[in-house]
């Protein structure tokens, strides 16, 4: 398929070395600044905008400063509430009104926030954690242990990372300040696990807890630096300054240290159309624009007034259901891998060859801990006929294969288009199914309403926090998965670990349960009158200010 028939494909639809220990471990990841250059330079001539961001940072702050920022957000949040959320705005916006025991720093180290202690039994197995007194609920109530416990135990239960990985693990509570959390097995990444800003452990007041049901919590009361003022659907959620923070010590970095809340309003606009945000943040309507399509970089870089901030994100990813309906069949699933060609589906996805990597793994690519090539013989295959003979060998008969997707993420969009072209040419009856994000999420996350769907999904800093790995996910829930975490986790070296991880790669390659499609970076645009501004896992805004 040549470039020109992406083009109408598309058309016609629409019309990282990281080696981590618990309590005191040392990562090396990408610098913002290091991400940003190299995709700059890759995607070639917007050298104009690094120089300008950097003459504006080192220009004389503003007198004065705005008390409203607003910001348009891709789509609106199908919750806030972390623990249950695998959405990337509903884990960006939630990280500004709670907060977690520890966080990541821009290192992705572990660093305390609610905590001000860990210490560590010599088998491994119990840690006990010291809490900052005096911490205040957006509610007025002081943070104590029983709120914690509470809150962890539900993310131990809720989480479907943190009950595939932990297990049995249960927090109880020792005194007014102190808690402990006893594990199953030692193993080296609980402290990552608790920091991990993907469900990440946000903590909430008992009662909030204990009312809380199947559908997850009815009050969203923090310790954050903002408090939910309103979630109006469909048009915003407004986030006002809490005036009783009081922050974690320590330099700002990623998550952690200290958080001013410098804006005394903050709305997130939900705005899905590209345009309308690329337009938005040229007039100053909106203060910072997040997801800029890649196509569009070198145009929104040349704007006067605008900011870029790209970092490298994550692997556009394909999950097939496992578990129910006719992919159940695993030479339907290799048939699948077999026809698709990701050359053509990144580039239907984003536009320019420049902006996104070719490469089977799962994991951040400079991560030499984690970056392996299991499985690579089925990626990228692009072989048709091959796909028709396991269609046959399956026996096939033409049943109406549903792919699942949402116009609110474009590049999800465009890709499920070009996946559908791909395999219809293999010789399957390939249909698309489109929802608005929230109701594509439920669809998501229930196997009887999808066959096929695409995702793109944020590097994690573990394999076994992989979506790939969750059975909560796309319904993938074998023994071999299971066995090839805990492989991974209870290792004796590094070495041993990453040799465990491309082993499980390999299998969820020839299993067919999944194939990355390539790897993509993600860029937020903001006005060159924010200061402040960080972009580290998300966007994060609580530090930063609008110049009038």
């Amino acid at each position: 398929m040549r470039r020109n028939k992406i083009t109408r494909i598309l058309a016609l639809g629409l019309g990282i070395v990281l080696s981590l220990t618990a309590c005191g471990s040392q990562a090396q990841t990408e610098t913002k600044a290091s991400e940003a250059a190299e995709t700059t330079a890759a995607a070639g001539g917007t050298q104009a905008a690094e120089t300008k961001a950097a003459e504006t940072s080192s220009a004389a702050p503003a007198a004065e400063y705005k008390d409203t920022m607003n910001i348009a957000a891709t789509a609106q949040p199908p919750t806030l509430d972390s623990m249950t959320s695998s959405s990337n705005i509903a884990d960006g916006i939630a990280m500004h009104i709670f907060e977690g025991l520890y966080m990541m720093d821009n290192t992705y180290t572990p660093q305390p926030v609610l905590a001000e202690s860990c210490d560590i039994s010599e088998d491994g197995l119990v840690y006990t954690f010291k809490l900052r007194e005096g911490v205040k609920f957006h509610n007025g109530k002081e943070m104590t242990a029983e709120d914690v416990t509470a809150s962890m135990n539900r993310w131990l239960q809720t989480s479907a990372k943190a009950k595939a990985i932990l297990g049995t693990s249960v927090f109880e509570t020792v005194d007014t300040y102190t808690v402990t959390m006893t594990v199953e097995h030692a193993a080296s990444d609980i402290l990552i696990l608790l920091a991990a800003p993907s469900q990440f452990a946000a903590i909430s007041p008992k009662e909030v807890v204990d009312a809380a049901g199947p559908e997850g919590l009815q009050e969203f009361i923090g310790t954050g630096p903002y408090k939910l003022q309103e979630w109006k659907q469909d048009q915003y959620i407004h986030l006002v300054k809490n005036s009783d923070y009081q922050s974690p010590e320590g330099e700002t970095s990623g998550f952690a240290g200290k958080r001013e809340a410098s804006t005394e309003n903050i709305y997130f606009r939900f705005v899905s159309d590209d345009a309308t945000r690329i337009a938005g943040i040229q007039t100053g309507e909106y203060d910072a624009a997040e997801d800029i399509p890649l196509e569009r970089y070198d145009e929104v870089a040349a704007m006067p007034g605008v900011n870029l901030h790209t970092k490298t994100g994550g692997t556009l990813t394909l999950f097939i259901n496992t578990s129910q309906g006719i992919m159940v069949n695993q030479d339907l699933r290799l048939a699948v891998l077999a026809a698709l060609n990701m050359e053509e589906i990144m580039y239907g996805s984003y536009g320019n060859p420049n902006l996104y990597i070719l490469d089977p793994g799962y994991m951040n690519l400079k991560q030499e801990q984690w970056a392996v090539k299991g499985g690579e013989e089925y990626y990228n295959q692009g072989n048709a006929e091959k796909a028709k003979e396991l269609l046959a060998k399956a026996g096939y008969n033409g049943e109406k294969i549903r792919l699942v997707t949402t116009p609110d993420y474009q590049e999800m969009y465009n890709a499920t288009l070009v996946v559908q072209e791909q395999l219809r040419q293999a010789g399957f009856n390939a249909e698309v199914e489109t929802y608005d994000f929230p109701v594509f999420m439920e669809h998501r996350s229930d196997p009887a309403q999808f066959d096929i769907y695409i995702t793109s999904n944020s590097y994690q800093l573990l394999p076994s926090q992989l979506s790939v790995v969750n059975p909560g996910w796309a319904g993938l829930d074998v023994k071999e998965v299971n066995e090839g975490v805990n492989a991974i986790r209870f290792a004796a070296s590094n070495e041993e670990a990453k040799e465990n991880w491309n082993n499980l790669q390999t299998f969820l390659y020839e299993y067919g349960a999944a194939s990355v499609l390539g790897h993509f970076s993600g860029v937020t645009a903001t006005s060159q009158k924010i200061e402040n501004f960080e972009f580290f896992h998300y966007p994060v805004y609580w530090n930063a200010k609008v110049a009038k």
